[in-house]
């Protein structure tokens, strides 16, 4: 029976070629401007660990007096966390895992003779860092937390940077000058890209090239090696990173149960009150607060504005193109009233009518999809040409693939069912008067 409704749509699209191709372009057009940004905003706000991120969660702690007023304009001191701070909830492992980190920026020499050095963004962390977030080692393995208090000179690099380095990814062993000092190779770890980069501080880009090399926090400490991202003092700096009033590290705990988010949150609240008791603190002990994954990449408001803007402009650009569509539907099938009365008169039921007209708008759904993807295709094309750091990401994955041939025929039933129920209710005898 299918077959049959499908051939009857294909001869109504053939016998009127402008028509459909308005339609369809409509179509087209609309499913295209929408799928562009709706694809750019999914890839901004996809989870970046989905297999994990309900069990990481980022503590915040607030050191600064009551003096202090936040810059409007500038970084928030609170979104970091001090040495002490951090180094005191390492000790505690209240968690599952735990880590402390901040972004590096180091330049790095060549083996290879003749080689100029070129500079490279990596991480300063602590042990547990790799198991918490699930990075694989294609060869080696990361450092114990026995280094970590040795604060020794090992390093973990990236399999792009190994093979860089050394044309493989067996550099286990080998030694790599990163600034003025030499590290010991000890893993490498295979491609390992989340988007955005949820882990690193809020000043730092989230969307891009991931960390090249990791390096024991306290050896990068030891060796004042240059951090990445933001440093907030609210008394005169020193320089000394290890000051209680200067913020520059982040902090994620692993909690597998809800238990133990209920346990820690109060563990940091105990610990605010703590630091208030030894005069440390002068905020209240509620000030601490425990955030998801998913809460910190709210904070961090990745997705602009304008892009948002954007997106709803496109939406109501597609709901301009499905009235059009509707229009030119109801046009079309109206002007079929002799053709329906004839089917009507010699047994055709209402639902017959309905379903032939509604397998025609699915057949122009699914051109116009065909003709969306591409349109959409071209504008992730140019998104990919702009400097934005998010740019390079604007890629249609199989789920946005498929939600565009899904939309495009959602949207072309929708726009028929009017004109589809209209020519179901005509009034055969009337229509057969004038034949």
């Amino acid at each position: 029976m299918f077959g049959y409704y499908f051939d009857l749509a294909l001869r109504s699209l053939r016998r009127n070629p402008i028509l459909t191709a308005l339609m369809v372009l409509a179509i087209g057009l609309g499913i295209g401007a929408s799928m562009t940004m709706l694809t750019v905003l999914h890839v901004m706000s996809a989870d970046p660990l989905p297999d994990r991120s309900g069990q990481l969660f980022y503590p915040h702690l607030n050191p600064t007096p009551l003096s202090h007023r936040k810059n409007a304009m500038g970084p928030d001191p609170t979104d970091n966390m001090t040495w002490p701070d951090a180094m005191a909830l390492l000790a505690a492992h209240r968690g599952t895992r735990q880590a402390a980190m901040a972004g590096g920026n180091l330049v790095v020499q060549p083996e290879k003779a003749g080689a100029n050095p070129f500079t490279i963004d990596g991480r300063y962390t602590t042990a547990d860092f790799f198991t918490m977030f699930g990075l694989r080692f294609v060869q080696g393995n990361a450092w114990a937390a026995t280094e970590d208090a040795a604060r020794s000179r090992v390093v973990v690099l990236s399999e792009a940077l190994s093979r860089t380095l050394f044309g493989t990814n067996d550099s286990v062993g080998r030694m790599v000058q990163l600034g003025e000092h030499t590290f010991r190779v000890i893993g490498v770890t295979a491609p390992w890209m989340p988007q955005p980069k949820f882990y690193a501080d809020a000043a730092a880009r989230k969307f891009g090239e991931s960390d090249q090399f990791f390096l024991p926090l306290g050896t990068a400490l030891d060796l004042k090696l240059d951090t990445s991202g933001n440093v907030s003092s609210w008394q005169k700096f020193s320089g000394d990173l290890t000051a209680s009033s200067v913020t520059w590290l982040q902090f994620w705990v692993q909690l597998d149960k809800p238990a133990q988010v209920a346990a820690y949150s109060r563990f940091l609240f105990d610990y605010s009150a703590q630091q208030k008791a030894l005069g440390v603190y002068e905020r209240p002990a509620d000030s601490a607060r425990l955030d998801s994954l998913r809460e910190r990449l709210i904070t961090l408001h990745l997705v602009p504005d304008d892009l948002r803007l954007q997106s709803w402009l496109a939406l109501g650009f597609l709901m301009v193109c499905m009235v059009n569509i509707v229009a030119l539907l109801l046009a079309k099938f109206l002007r079929r009233s002799g053709e329906v009365s004839v089917r009507r008169a010699l047994g055709a039921q209402r639902r017959d009518i309905f379903m032939q007209f509604g397998v025609e708008s699915v057949l122009i759904g699914l051109v116009g999809g065909g003709l969306g993807l591409l349109l959409a295709q071209l504008g992730l094309w140019g998104i990919r040409r702009r400097p934005d750091e998010y740019s390079q990401l604007a890629q249609m994955d199989t789920a946005m693939l498929l939600s565009t041939f899904a939309l495009a025929v959602v949207a072309s039933v929708l726009a028929g069912l009017l004109p589809a129920w209209r020519a179901c209710h005509i009034a055969p005898a009337l229509q057969l008067k004038t034949l």
